[in-house]
């Protein structure tokens, strides 16, 4: 395992050649560039979400080379403020490119799951985010082992199972 920077991270979006896993295992987020986004939300004020345009430009890129981004959210129910925000605004990294699967955490009880967040690139590396309990970032770590590799993958996958799409999820 290796210590790794944002950047560094942002890296294998460029390089990654057939498919990037992301598991989402937290309710709340907080992260320095969503913060003033997440307010304007809770405030009902509206936010022109122009901050998001590069993660949009990255995924089309990816898409449109043939390339797969599969992100699962497992989530409390109900919901917290931080997981409606992201609802509110889903619907826009599915239009480009990304699949997106929502998993009630009750469903996930049987799952042997990482202990942190993760992106899983063609199976060769997994980028695990670790978070402060504000939900800021704290480190982020590269893991190439296969047996954490492989763990990911079945993470990942039996979870994926259990997700219901992006647009059919309510969680009213």
């Amino acid at each position: 395992m290796e210590l790794i920077t944002g950047e560094a991270r942002r890296e294998f979006f460029s390089t990654f050649r057939r498919e990037a896993l992301h598991l989402e295992m937290r309710d709340s987020y907080g992260t320095q560039v969503e913060k003033p986004h997440l307010k304007k939300w809770r405030d009902g004020e509206r936010d022109d979400r122009k901050w998001l345009q590069p993660w949009f430009d990255t995924v089309r890129s990816a898409t449109r080379a043939g390339k797969v981004i599969r992100r699962a959210r497992i989530v409390s129910e109900p919901v917290s403020d931080y997981q409606r925000w992201v609802l509110s605004d889903s619907h826009m990294f599915v239009e480009a490119g990304e699949q997106i699967v929502w998993v009630p955490r009750r469903l996930v009880s049987g799952i042997a799951l990482p202990g942190n967040d993760f992106w899983l690139f063609d199976d060769e590396a997994a980028v695990f985010t670790v978070f402060a309990a504000s939900g800021e970032v704290v480190e982020r770590q590269l893991w190439k082992e296969p047996d954490v590799v492989h763990l990911c993958r079945q993470a990942f996958e039996r979870v994926w199972t259990l997700g219901v799409p992006d647009h059919e999820y309510d969680p009213a």
